[in-house]
């Protein structure tokens, strides 16, 4: 069996996108353990400006027509063997509807990974809109598809309410565990939180970030926030914290990757990811895995397992004033009761070792997403 991850992007691990880093850890891991796998992405160009990975990478250039499919991505296509599956990767992407018919029509199998884009909190985005292109496009997308991979209990329940299926299939990505010496530090009065990820202020509740932190600054004045991401929002999310009087608790430090980010990650005392809508996002697991405890809301889906292993807070839902609260309980927490503190940083790596486990989650992919 051969295993085509299609994407639109080149799967480059060092970027924003969480979806193209998530295939790329996935296909790199397949790889791994000698599967036939490759990735294929439509993109703006076909410059080879991404690190080297030990799977095959196809990269064909986007068209101006969003529904229409690159011409040799078609003859790849055709080339490949009828026991390929066909990975696909993201919602509500018009080359995809056209996908999916073409390979219906050529006898070739594929699979879906929303990545979150079938949540109900996304679902509520461009609703009108979104129930027309269902119709017509997205509907023949999940009729076609062998399986759908859900990531959370969001994106069920979303799904459910655009079209009932038992495709489906539950479940988390892996991760990599980070070799770090790195572990949660003593206490000490000034507490650093941070935020890793897209400056998208509404879906990554950052405006609820900067509405609660404002607050808690004035009674904690020593406690800073780290914001690491970049967008065409940063103006407009600046403007917020100077709205809030908060330029000198803020630090707005652009997007970083690799070392340098993880450097910044394990100065953090405090994860911080109060969004409104994801799939699943990687930032908080690759906090966590610096011994990093973390607050999240539920609707990040991995908020039932920062309970389950005690390895931070989770909030019902998005909201300034909780999250207010639990800036304040995990400060206490850490001023005056560190050997809980330092526990909840060693459950939140304890979390990422067993709740992403790579070898659980390749053989639960091949046994329960790749058989049909």
């Amino acid at each position: 069996m051969d295993i085509v991850h299609l994407i639109l992007g080149k799967a480059n691990p060092e970027k924003m996108n969480g979806v193209n880093k998530v295939v790329f850890n996935i296909a790199s891991k397949q790889a791994l353990i000698k599967m036939n796998v490759e990735v294929w992405g439509i993109s703006e160009n076909t410059e080879i400006n991404y690190p080297e990975r030990i799977f095959t990478t196809k990269i064909f250039q986007r068209r101006k027509n969003p529904f229409s499919i690159p011409e040799g991505l078609k003859k790849e296509i055709l080339k490949s063997t009828h026991d390929t599956i066909f990975h696909l990767h993201g919602g509500w992407i018009p080359v995809f509807s056209s996908l999916s018919m073409f390979l219906k029509k050529n006898n070739r199998r594929y699979v879906i990974t929303p990545h979150g884009s079938y949540n109900e909190i996304a679902m509520k985005k461009s609703r009108f809109i979104k129930k027309l292109y269902f119709k017509w496009f997205e509907k023949k997308v999940i009729r076609n598809a062998g399986k759908i991979h859900c990531i959370g209990e969001s994106e069920i329940g979303g799904l459910h309410t655009l079209q009932r299926t038992d495709k489906m299939v539950l479940i988390h990505y892996g991760f990599e565990k980070i070799q770090s010496d790195s572990k949660t530090i003593s206490a000490q009065k000034q507490m650093i939180f941070g935020f890793v990820g897209r400056l998208d202020v509404h879906t990554k509740g950052l405006d609820i970030l900067i509405d609660s932190f404002a607050p808690f600054s004035k009674q904690y004045p020593e406690s800073k926030l780290w914001i690491i991401g970049d967008s065409m929002e940063k103006e407009k999310f600046h403007q917020k914290i100077k709205q809030n009087s908060l330029e000198d608790k803020v630090e707005l430090m652009g997007s970083k990757f690799g070392d340098e980010k993880n450097d910044l990650i394990m100065k953090m005392d405090v994860f911080l990811h109060p969004s409104r809508n994801e799939g699943l996002p990687v930032a908080v697991i690759e906090a966590a895995a610096f011994g990093k405890p973390c607050i999240v809301t539920r609707n990040t889906n991995v908020g039932h397992l920062i309970e389950q292993y005690n390895a931070g807070i989770c909030l019902a839902f998005p909201d300034a004033e909780l999250l207010t609260d639990a800036l304040v309980k995990i400060y206490n927490i850490r001023q005056k009761n560190n050997l809980e503190y330092q526990k909840m940083g060693k459950n939140a790596l304890k979390m990422v070792e067993e709740a992403f486990d790579w070898n659980n989650v390749l053989s639960e992919m091949n046994n329960k997403l790749y058989t049909f």
